[in-house]
């Protein structure tokens, strides 16, 4: 039986695999982690995640053997006449100093990763993003193109395209290009977020916010508005596609030139460049 379930379970492991990496991520059900990392920031963010959990859990652990300890070894039973004491020195040291300690263990990455976030260094490209009541325009300045991109109504969904998730038209970024993305709003605030990319930022209205991303790998990566924004902001969502510098190149060459709501192309993958 063991021959055939093993067989069976790696098939099924790969398969999963393969289909995750031609998706690339998207909220999942029943989720309890972060999306899988595809840049350089939220590399830095799951690592830094890692880091405060561990010393959460140790910290929980301590504190449920400790309080374990003091209830089994201080009952009343046991101690029918408490002891008395009003200081402990090594104790209160021990008390202050241990947490300033965590405090600066969680502070340090905490920085850095704050200055990594907010640096837009040597940028190759730039995304304008502007937020509205309740869409998404983009802007290629050096490329001049520009378009909107609303939610793909349920019953317009195609095979494939998640529900509440998939626009109409889409971003399309270059992998290994670090792209400043500008973000500002014409009526109220809105946040452009991106989980897989750890990006998030708000859009203000006559407000002009940076930050940057460097994608990792091919594939499709899913945002939505993370501010709340209007009746409709549930229906925001964010849709990247990261193509290879040949396949972006090949995309823009059949973009008309500063439109707005232009209809964008089919997916450059499936479109075969």
């Amino acid at each position: 039986m063991s021959r055939i379930v093993l067989p069976a379970v790696t098939v099924f492991s790969a398969v999963g695999i393969a289909a995750s990496q031609a998706l690339a991520d998207q909220p999942k059900a029943w989720g309890v982690w972060m999306q899988e990392a595809a840049s350089p920031t939220m590399h830095q963010i799951t690592a830094l995640n890692i880091e405060v959990t561990g010393i959460i859990l140790v910290v929980l652990a301590f504190v449920f053997v400790l309080l374990g300890y003091v209830c089994f070894r201080f009952h009343a039973s046991r101690n029918p006449v408490p002891a008395r004491w009003t200081h402990n020195t090594p104790l209160e040291v021990a008390w202050t100093l241990l947490p300033v300690l965590i405090l600066v263990a969680i502070a340090f990455p905490s920085f850095r990763l704050l200055y990594a976030m907010d640096r837009t260094k040597d940028a190759d490209m730039t995304l304008k993003v502007t937020g509205h009541q309740w869409y998404w325009s983009y802007d290629y300045p050096d490329q001049k193109v520009s378009f909107d991109a609303n939610m793909v109504q349920e019953s317009d969904l195609k095979p494939g395209e998640p529900r509440l998730l998939a626009t109409d038209n889409h971003i399309v970024l270059p992998v290994d290009t670090t792209v400043r993305i500008q973000t500002t709003a014409d009526d109220v605030i809105h946040s452009w977020s991106v989980p897989s990319l750890g990006v998030k930022i708000d859009a203000f209205p006559g407000r002009l916010n940076e930050t940057w991303v460097r994608i990792d790998k091919p594939g499709i990566y899913f945002g939505q508005c993370s501010q709340l924004c209007g009746i409709n902001h549930g229906f925001m969502p964010i849709e990247i596609e990261a193509v290879s510098k040949e396949q972006f190149a090949a995309w823009l060459s059949g973009q008309p030139k500063q439109t707005s709501s232009a209809a964008g192309p089919s997916r450059v993958a499936e479109a075969g460049h």
